[in-house]
Formats: C-alpha cells, sequence, structure tokens
C-alpha cells in the first residue's frame, strides 16, 4: 500500500488563547488551507485586530503558497475566527462541518441572533462525515468528531489529521464536553475514530495549555503515542470509566473568557454581528439573574 502524502504543515501559536492554527500547503501545486485562523480581540477594550492572520498571510506570501481554503474545526469556544479576513485578502472559500446547523440551532435563542440562518448558509461549504477534498494533490478527507460540541470535525490531510478540540497532547488529555449539545460518551467514540488510524499517523491540535512540569508548548503527535501515553484515553480506559472522569472534570471547569464573544461571532462563520444605526457592531452578553 502507498503511504499517504506528507503536506507541508507551518504552525502559529496564539497564546493568549492557546490556540494554534496551521497553513497547510502541497509542494506539487503550493495550493494550500489555512486551518482553526484566530482573531486577535481584546475582552477588556473591544479591540479587535488581525495581526495572527497577517502572520498566516505574510507566510503563506513569502513561501509561494496560494490559499484557497479555509478550514474550521468548529465553532470555537475561546477565541473568535479570522476566517472572514483570510477569505477578504485571498479569495478563499470558508468551510465548516454540517453539523454547525445544531449549534446555530443551540444557540441562536441565546443572542436572540435573529439574522442567524440555522442552515449554515453564513459558511461557503458544510462538509458531510467522509467527505473527500483536496488541497493541490494532496487527498483530504472529513472525520466527524462530535462530543466537545455536535459539529466538530477533524481534517485528515495526507498523513496528517487536525484533529481540532477532540484531543490534546498526551501529557494533558482530552477536550471538555459540557457546553450545549457536547457529550463526552460521543467524544470517547470520535477519540476511537481517531486512534483507529495507523499509529504513525502525525496529529495537530488546536489548543496546548503546557500539562504539569512540561516547560514548553507543544502540538504535533501521533496516533501512536495517545494510544500509549493520553492520560484520559490510553488503551485499556473503558468509556464508562472515560464518561466517569470527564463528567467529574468538567463540573470544576470555568467558562471560557470569551465563550460569548466567541459563539456569536464564530456560528455566523467569524463574520460581527450587524451594525446598529451608529454604524457599530455590538456584541451581546445575555444576563440570567440568578434564583
Amino acid at each position: 500500500m502507498t503511504s499517504p502524502a506528507k503536506p507541508q504543515i507551518q504552525a502559529f501559536f496564539d497564546e493568549p488563547t492557546n490556540t494554534v492554527s496551521y497553513l497547510v500547503w502541497d509542494l506539487a501545486t503550493m495550493e494550500g488551507a489555512v486551518i482553526d485562523p484566530v482573531l486577535d480581540y481584546d475582552f477588556r477594550t473591544g479591540k479587535a485586530s488581525m495581526a495572527s492572520a497577517d502572520g498566516i498571510l505574510a507566510a503563506a506570501e513569502k513561501l509561494g503558497v496560494k490559499v484557497t481554503q479555509v478550514l474550521e474545526t468548529h465553532a470555537h469556544a475561546d477565541h473568535l475566527s479570522g476566517a472572514p479576513y483570510i477569505k477578504l485578502k485571498t479569495g478563499a472559500k470558508v468551510s465548516i462541518g454540517e453539523h454547525i446547523r445544531d449549534v446555530q440551532r443551540i444557540f441562536r435563542p441565546v443572542f436572540n441572533a435573529v439574522d442567524v440562518s440555522g442552515d449554515g448558509s453564513e459558511f461557503d461549504h458544510l462538509f458531510k462525515d467522509g467527505e473527500r477534498f483536496k488541497v493541490g494533490t494532496l487527498d483530504g478527507e472529513v472525520i466527524h468528531t462530535p462530543g466537545h460540541t455536535p459539529a466538530c470535525v477533524s481534517y485528515k490531510i495526507g498523513d496528517a489529521v487536525f484533529v481540532g478540540d477532540t484531543m490534546f497532547m498526551p501529557d494533558y488529555g482530552t477536550a471538555r464536553a459540557d457546553f450545549p449539545g457536547g457529550d463526552a460518551r460521543a467524544l470517547f467514540r470520535s477519540i476511537q475514530r481517531i486512534l483507529s488510524l495507523s499509529a504513525e499517523t502525525r496529529l495537530f491540535m488546536c489548543h496546548d495549555y503546557k500539562a504539569p512540569g512540561r516547560d514548553a508548548y507543544a502540538w504535533e503527535t501521533t496516533v501512536g503515542e495517545e494510544r500509549a501515553r493520553n492520560v484520559h484515553v490510553h488503551q485499556g480506559v473503558s468509556e464508562d470509566d472515560f464518561v466517569a472522569m470527564r463528567t467529574t472534570r468538567d463540573a470544576t471547569l470555568a467558562a471560557p473568557l470569551l465563550l460569548l464573544p466567541s459563539i456569536q461571532v464564530n456560528i455566523r462563520a467569524g463574520k460581527f454581528p450587524p451594525a446598529e444605526v451608529d454604524g457599530v457592531h455590538y456584541l451581546k452578553v445575555p444576563i440570567r439573574l440568578a434564583s
């Protein structure tokens, strides 16, 4: 059997949100995709900038990569997406998993977001599980990996898989599953799909928080390493044990700082809510009095 091609990959780490974005490209055609780009947003001041996205675009230009796609692994809850800016600058199409519709339906009423379609049409393309795509001559495949959110997908491009928030580095474990629509049991099964791939398959994380005892950020590992050493889902951990651990652990976690701004922007494919009569875009913070 022929080994899968090796895509060229450059990572971009955004320390304020602990997010890793990727530029992935095909040497044969120099066509590329950007995965999970970040828009820089200061919650305290409301100021936003495109510095992180500009860094990716500058790297692509220097390398001679033509960016034709933006691939979102899910509607992120910890950073605002830079996808619209990448699209504006390159003409790239923005894609996400088709179950973004479920996330839109969950969160439209939370923000009274009457402008959100609920059918995912804010995005250029909605991927189905198992759908094939190309990055230049490289073969890509979409793997639906729900659990963290209903819409999470992982992208297999050549010998590499970009797992989004499905799992983290082996010494850190797995993603939370307590957001609306999340499901720890579904997350375990999604992870098993990833871990069923060949041991040498490269895995690229969307986040890293430096596990205790580790001094440097890291975001690349392999299926074999995750099977052997992942502190939450190494070989031998049962589904029931994982669900019990994940549920207990999630009950102790605070909401991400950027949860409310991120979700209402990212369900719109990274676009801000429509400007009001003064020409300014406003983000909503729903207030619920404790009973």
